[in-house]
């Protein structure tokens, strides 16, 4: 923050973005991250200025400032967040008026429109005396989100079994809105890590490794269960009774078990997510769509096959009803409702679903030639099997899988399997590795 994400940079963005989606009102939220403050000025002063009206929604989820663009009928979103990096990045979000981000042609031309852009002075366009006039602040975003979700779910069966729930927002942009939809819930709540105006204390991805101090809460007061998000809360993870983080990958897999439980549909995720949904799907005689990696993708793709429940392995739920974003919120009403319709306990739950162990690891590359001839030679060796060359290559194989794909933003490719067996898994891999 402030080496790549500098003033003229903002400005030359901003502006390319009104250029590029012609928005005459967008609305405007934040993480919590302390340098939100410097980068909001100048995001506001850059819109107003070019004669675009601003709905301010402060700190605010990512899924909310979805939500509320389409809701509204604004003509796009930003938000001010570096999702689940270390609280030193900050970085943008855009959003279009249908609350799905920018998909990769739409992002290509914003950049076109930023190169055209970047080294122009900046333009005034209005008397900086009347800006406030094109300013108004959405004190109710969060209420609007949770009474989409509390439309969508069995409230008053949730209200019946007065849960007992651990939170661990991360300090980050779900701490209020969080509290507030456990609290109309009816759920006693035991919440750590929510106080929005001190840095982050945890890791802010809500992975196992960084989960500890939930595990123990959650043990310590018999709650059942334990829900942590990341800094902008479109991520969440599940911490089971036991007290044990059950890991990203459930999390899409347990809601999409209960939505399809009420209602049959598609279902829609990338390469990368757990066989779990293959399987949950099978059970109910739907149909799984695979996309790239990337968000957008995965949203565009429910809403093109009209899919009921999507998302993404890393606790990414989609719930169309409410939004096309991932929305750990809408996530946490969807889990709720599954625990007090089953009568079950999370541990249970897990338990019904074929157990995976998935394998992450990375290559070393950076040469665009040896990437290209690593993926041709895993094609050779693996013809004889489902090959998926949508992104990077995938090879199905009948009780496992293995993906590799160069990085958008590091030199090296990335490599996951999933298998029955950890052992099976580093197997796959190993045999990918030889390939070099």
């Amino acid at each position: 923050m402030g080496e790549s994400l500098t003033e003229d940079f903002i400005r030359s963005f901003i502006s390319a973005y009104v250029r590029f989606s012609d928005c005459k009102k967008i609305a405007i939220g934040t993480d919590t991250r302390f340098s939100r403050r410097f980068v909001a000025d100048i995001v506001l002063d850059e819109l107003l200025s070019n004669n675009v009206n601003v709905v301010w929604l402060g700190i605010a989820p990512t899924p909310t400032v979805q939500v509320i663009t389409k809701e509204l009928g604004l003509d796009g979103g930003i938000v001010i967040t570096a999702s689940h990096n270390p609280t030193e990045w900050n970085g943008l979000k855009f959003i279009r008026k249908d609350g799905i981000f920018l998909n990769e042609a739409e992002a290509g031309a914003l950049i076109k429109a930023y190169e055209s852009l970047k080294n122009a002075p900046p333009q005034r366009k209005r008397d900086k005396d009347t800006l406030s006039s094109f300013y108004e602040e959405k004190e109710n975003a969060r209420s609007i989100h949770i009474e989409k979700i509390l439309k969508r779910v069995d409230s008053a069966a949730i209200r019946a079994k007065k849960f007992k729930v651990a939170m661990d927002p991360g300090k980050g942009a779900g701490s209020k809105i969080t509290k507030e939809l456990l609290t109309l819930l009816g759920c006693e709540i035991i919440s750590i890590n929510d106080d929005t105006e001190k840095e982050f204390q945890r890791g802010p991805e809500p992975v196992p490794e960084n989960l500890k101090a939930l595990e123990k809460i959650v043990a310590a007061s018999k709650a059942d269960i334990g829900f942590a998000q990341d800094p902008d809360a479109d991520r969440l993870s599940i911490v089971s009774e036991e007290g044990i983080a059950i890991g990203e990958e459930y999390t899409l897999a347990l809601a999409a078990e209960f939505v399809l439980s009420m209602a049959k549909g598609n279902v829609a995720t990338n390469l990368s997510t757990s066989r779990m949904i293959d399987d949950i799907a099978k059970k109910y005689g739907v149909k799984v769509m695979r996309t790239k990696i990337g968000e957008v993708n995965v949203s565009e793709k429910m809403k093109e096959t009209k899919s009921v429940i999507g998302g993404e392995g890393n606790g990414g739920v989609i719930y169309p009803a409410v939004g096309y974003g991932r929305d750990s919120i809408a996530g946490i009403g969807l889990i709720l409702n599954y625990l007090a319709s089953s009568n079950k306990k999370v541990s249970e739950l897990v338990n019904a679903i074929p157990k995976y162990v998935i394998i992450k690891d990375r290559i070393e590359l950076s040469d665009a030639g040896k990437i290209n001839s690593l993926i041709k030679k895993v094609k050779e060796r693996y013809s004889s099997e489902k090959i998926n060359d949508m992104d990077g290559i995938k090879i199905d194989f009948p009780d496992s899988w293995v993906h590799i794909r160069p990085s958008n933003t590091e030199p090296i490719v990335r490599v996951i399997a999933e298998a029955k067996s950890a052992e099976a898994g580093n197997k796959l891999i190993s045999s990918l590795k030889l390939l070099q």
